[in-house]
């Protein structure tokens, strides 16, 4: 099963950060995305390989009116080698 990498746990931890922040649901995202509650939860889970892409950040940003750089690490993150999908 791939695995997602560190630094895509990442921005899923800020996209999770931001839609806790201003009190959005993972069904309010499903909705904003036109995606089901279920997979929201798949991408939440860092057992499932689900992950949101540039678009689906771009327009989780419009809906919640912040930058898509907010859902991205001020920094690079290390992987470590085992770690790196191909």
């Amino acid at each position: 099963m791939e695995k997602k990498t560190n630094f895509e746990l990442a921005v899923i931890q800020h996209v999770k950060e931001v839609r806790t922040l201003k009190k959005y649901s993972q069904r309010d995202i499903a909705a904003f995305l036109n995606l089901s509650e279920g997979f929201i939860g798949q991408i939440e889970s860092p057992k499932n390989a689900s992950k949101y892409n540039l678009n689906h950040l771009n327009k989780l940003a419009a809906e919640m009116k912040c930058s898509p750089k907010d859902f991205l690490p001020d920094a690079p993150i290390e992987e470590n080698e085992g770690e790196q999908q191909e």
